[in-house]
Parts: structure tokens; sequence; C-alpha cells
């Protein structure tokens, strides 16, 4: 792609660095039908490429971007499944990023969307604020028909229940000889959202030698601010948790930083790039992206224990974005749970985004929920017993859609080597497990407590 930027321009190093990402771009328009808002609206402004041409024509142009291309941008769920089918291999993911921050930083956005991406910001970075959060929504649905639009769409994708357990730092001695030192990531949604998975990842952990620490300073991973365009929230967060880390490894070391929201370890290994012009934090964001992994990677590599077989229930495995093109790990969850004696299935279209994107399903409410409905249709369409994924975004948009229990891939695994039932099953029937030889006999209504 040609581009015009002025020397002037070029010497500000993130123009630069955009200005390389923008000249790789080729058009060959591979990326269109991997594009979630492309496939629905067939607009090429919806498509990558189209938004490739909008990002160039607005950082060219420079100060406010007209209201058009804010549109277009905002409408990106970043669910990279471009830059999983481009030729060249265009960076779009720190492109589309780029151009947020710009847009943050030039654009004055009505009011009220100011309010709500702000609130959005402070409370979702905050477990015990969004748990109280959570707690107001439910009782504000009882008055829901009087609210304005915006909030009725936060009210309808507040979960009816939650599970929550907020971590404060601690270490969790690993079962026997101690083998590996690892630090937990508890993040902030998750926490309010659903305990159990920080409690199931550390059981998982620790029976597998690891000595757990959830670091006293850790945070939000910055994520969800940075993907707004608040990129000074995003390193602020960011700089905690390096920092936090950092001082964990130099006081008794880590062998590794687990990260089980796939949203959130794409972003801490990509820490390096976040301070790529910070001399300070450099260096130290480099070495914590290198030690972060996804739970399933440190699982798949520690070997899993089952002493329980559950007998062959039908799990669809639902990729999330963030963990099939943001960190290409796909071979290991499903690895984990064929071996713990699941039937894995895959997900037709498994290469499309469930709608959840972070905030996305917040702000941009219409396009989520079609592609909940088409992403659930699709797993239904496998015969599932349960539904399994790797991150709590993708997990609360499904669970809008559909009537199976949702879990996260840790969950399903503890519950296989000798953990507690998983909340979600808890006070639900299944099927009876299928095995090769009953399949055929099993009539397909056949339900059977898990007990």
């Amino acid at each position: 792609m040609q581009t015009s930027f002025t020397e002037d321009q070029l010497r500000d190093p993130e123009i630069a660095e955009a200005n390389g990402i923008l000249k790789t771009c080729v058009h060959y328009g591979f990326c269109t039908n991997a594009c979630p808002t492309y496939v629905l609206t067939r607009d090429e402004n919806e498509s990558p490429r189209g938004r490739i041409d909008l990002i160039r024509a607005m950082l060219e142009k420079g100060g406010a971007p007209d209201p058009r291309t804010v549109r277009h941008i905002d409408s990106c769920l970043s669910c990279l499944s471009c830059m999983s089918t481009c030729a060249v291999k265009v960076d779009y993911a720190h492109l589309v990023d780029r151009a947020r921050a710009h847009i943050e930083r030039h654009h004055r956005r009505p009011a009220a969307e100011r309010l709500m991406r702000a609130g959005l910001a402070h409370i979702l970075t905050r477990p015990r604020l969004f748990h109280l959060s959570l707690a107001l929504a439910r009782a504000a649905k009882a008055v829901r028909r009087v609210l304005p639009a915006a909030l009725k769409a936060l009210l309808d994708r507040a979960p009816a229940t939650t599970r929550p357990d907020i971590l404060g730092a601690r270490i969790y001695p690993a079962h026997g000889a101690r083998r590996r030192r690892v630090a937990l990531l508890a993040g902030c949604a998750q926490q309010a959202l659903n305990g159990n998975i920080n409690a199931a990842s550390i059981r998982l952990l620790q029976r597998q030698g690891a000595e757990v620490v959830v670091a006293d300073g850790a945070r939000c991973c910055g994520s969800l601010s940075l993907h707004m365009g608040r990129e000074g929230e995003a390193k602020k967060l960011a700089r905690a948790n390096i920092l936090a880390w950092i001082g964990e490894r130099e006081r008794a070391g880590l062998d590794a930083i687990i990260v089980n929201a796939s949203g959130c370890g794409t972003t801490v290994k990509d820490y390096g790039h976040l301070f790529v012009r910070d001399a300070e934090m450099q260096g130290p964001a480099r070495t914590i992206a290198a030690l972060a992994r996804d739970v399933s990677e440190e699982l798949a590599d520690s070997g899993l224990p089952v002493v329980e077989g559950k007998g062959a229930y039908r799990v669809a495995y639902h990729d999330p974005c963030s963990m099939q093109h943001g960190q290409k790990v796909t071979r290991e969850p499903r690895a984990l749970l064929r071996a713990a004696g699941f039937e894995v299935l895959d997900i037709p279209e498994k290469h499309f985004c469930c709608g959840s994107a972070g905030t996305y399903n917040l702000l941009q409410p219409e396009t989520a929920a079609i592609l909940g409905e088409r992403k659930v249709r699709h797993i239904h369409s496998t015969d599932p017993d349960m539904i399994a994924t790797g991150n709590i975004g993708c997990m609360v948009q499904i669970s809008g859609y559909s009537s199976l229990p949702v879990l996260h891939t840790v969950e399903l695994l503890d519950w296989a080597s000798g953990g507690p039932v998983p909340p979600a099953l808890a006070f639900m029937t299944l099927r009876q497990p299928k095995t090769p030889a009953a399949k055929s006999d099993s009539p397909a209504g056949d339900t059977n407590s898990i007990w």
C-alpha cells in the first residue's frame, strides 16, 4: 500500500510503526471472508482491508477523525481472524490499536458515550467494584422498562447468577515435591463472574507439583482499556503487573506466569510491544511476556493425572479468538480434554468470533447478538452435552444464547482429575455418557444425573 506521511509525521515513532504496517498490505482480500463484520454486512469499510484504508487516511490527515471512520473502527471486534488468513501477515492487531489510541486522543464522543466507556474501563478492571455493579444491575432489572436503551443493553448482558471469589496475595503450595513455581494472573472481571476458574486452575497446578503464587500488586492485565484506545490506562495496569511479577521472580524465582483468560494472555504475551518505546520498562516487559503461558500450555507440558473417568461426555470446544488467532493455541485444550476422557467436538465455522470481544458485546450489542446467536446455532448442531472454552468473556456471551452448561476447560480437567463437580454442572442433568459401543443404542433424549 502506498502511504503519504510527511517527514515530520514519520519522526513520530508511533506513526513510523503504523506506516511500516500499512505498507505491508497488498489488498489481496483473503482477510475479507474471515472477517465477521464484513460477512454480516458485505460493506468493504467493515472489512480489514477497508479499515486499513480508513486508518491510513485518518493518520495521514492527523487530528480529529471523521465520524464515519470512528464508526467503522469501533465496529471491529479485534478478533484477529484476518491475521490468520492474511497472505503477507499484516500486523493488523497493532495497527488497529494505534488507530483506537488516535481516536481516543482526537475524537470527542457524545457525553453519554464518553461516560459509558469511562465507566466500563473503571468498573470492569476492579473485581470488587464489578461484583457490586452486577448486584446493582440485577436489582435494576425490575425497572428496566423506564431506563435508556444503552442501560437496557448493559442490564441484558448482566448474568443472572455469578460465583465471585476475589483472591488476595497468597502462595498455594505444591502437592508433593515442588517441581515448578508459577504466578497466576487472577484477573479482574473473571474473579467477579466465576471464581471457580481460578480455583480449578490452582488445584490442577498444585497436583502437577507447582507452587502457585498470586503476587501482591498484580492487577488487571490492561486488555480491556487497551482495546478501547485508553493506552495510558492500559500501560499503568500492565506496569503494576510487570513490577509485581519481576519482584516475585527476584525474590523466589518464577518458571512461568499462568493466564487462564485468553484475552488477557494475548495482552500479557504482548507486553514487550506495549513498552517497546519505554527505556525503563522495555527489558522487564519482555521478560514477563516471555514467561507468560496459557494455562492449557502449562498443563499440556506437565501431563494431566486423570484419576476419575467421566465417560465420553460430548464436549463442544469453542476456540476463543484471542487464543486461536492471537496466541495460536488450539491443540493443547483439545488434547487435554480428550486425555481426560471427554469426546471433543469441533464446531462448524470455528474461526468466527462469538461476539464477546472484551467490551464489544456491551458497546456494540446488536452485532454481538447476531454473532452470539450464530455461534450457538453452530455449537448446537454438534449435539453436545456441554460447551468448553478458555475465556470468561466467551463463556458469558455463549451462555446468553444457550441453555447448555458452559465451562472453562480447566473446570472439566479439574473434575476429571479428582476435583469437585464444576458449579455449572452441580444442579444439572446430563445425558448418559456415550461410549463407542453404546452410542447407537442410547436414545438422544435419555438423561441422567451426573451423580
